[in-house]
């Protein structure tokens, strides 16, 4: 069982995929790593020795990952609200910052769709 920055990696997997599991690291970076460390990809996390599994510890430290990315982002955002960009606007109204339509999508972001005359529905004689 192998723990590296508060993440209990999956030990079945392969390095590669189970470095994907700290948030901030994807296959790209994890490939980076493993090659700057000289890990093989297709070694499993539980087969790795206490030396690697160290040096891999102490490099993933490194970058910003976990929970002081998720601070990074959240103050970012922040940032942009305080300065009143136009993203920071659209993210205070929740609303799609990208440059996505708005008028008709974004669903998911709007949440469920708002009835007019107060959600009441109207009653037609048949």
């Amino acid at each position: 069982m192998l723990r590296i920055a508060g993440v209990v990696l999956p030990g079945q997997k392969r390095i590669e995929v189970a470095l994907t599991y700290i948030k901030g690291i994807g296959r790209p970076m994890s490939n980076r790593i493993l090659t700057e460390l000289r890990i093989d990809r297709d070694k499993k996390a539980d087969a790795l020795s206490e030396d690697e599994s160290g040096r891999l510890r102490s490099r993933v430290e490194r970058e910003t990952v976990e929970g002081e990315l998720g601070r990074k982002v959240s103050m970012d955002v922040k940032r942009l609200q305080d300065i009143g960009t136009w993203r920071g606007m659209r993210h205070r109204k929740k609303l799609p910052v990208r440059g996505q339509t708005s008028r008709r999508n974004a669903r998911t972001k709007r949440g469920k769709k708002k009835t007019g005359l107060s959600g009441r529905t109207t009653l037609t004689k048949t």
